[in-house]
């Protein structure tokens, strides 16, 4: 994985609006099988190639959530980081990501409740510049004051 910054802790106090972190990750045909082992979602449109190739997809693809999975990473290792406890996420998937893809996943912070340690962020995952995923998340952020 390729981050843009070093993995810790960006506790709520030092949080800004418009502050973003992310990560890129080629998806190999070993992420799917481990995810598929991990899940236990062994759906043939993600391991069998002539399944595959006979669905709208035309050939292997991701599951939907391994490239979810990396939006997880940019909030549990860099924005807010560790320490972070999800709190909710909506996803829309717009497109496969297939073996091989180079993902480019990111996070920005589009809203802060301070009182409440609430940080909104707006979600994407990215393709070749194409959005494949978008999608909001809220978190608890860790704190000076209670950490």
């Amino acid at each position: 994985m390729l981050d843009n910054m070093p993995r810790g802790t960006i506790c709520i106090e030092d949080i800004e609006m418009g502050m973003t972190r992310s990560l890129r990750k080629v998806v190999t045909d070993d992420d799917i099988e481990m995810f598929a082992q991990i899940s236990t979602d062994r759906n043939p449109v993600h391991l069998d190639d002539d399944y595959a190739r006979d669905t709208i997809f035309q050939g292997r693809i991701a599951h939907g959530m391994l490239t979810a999975g990396l939006i997880s990473a940019v909030i549990g290792e860099q924005l807010p980081g560790h320490g972070t406890v999800y709190m909710g996420q909506s996803l829309k998937f717009l497109a496969p990501v297939r073996p091989g893809d180079m993902v480019h996943a990111e996070v920005r912070v589009i809203d802060i409740d301070l009182g409440k340690r609430r940080v909104k962020l707006d979600c994407h995952c990215a393709v070749d510049g194409k959005n494949v995923l978008v999608g909001e998340a809220t978190v608890m952020a860790p704190s000076r004051k209670f950490d």
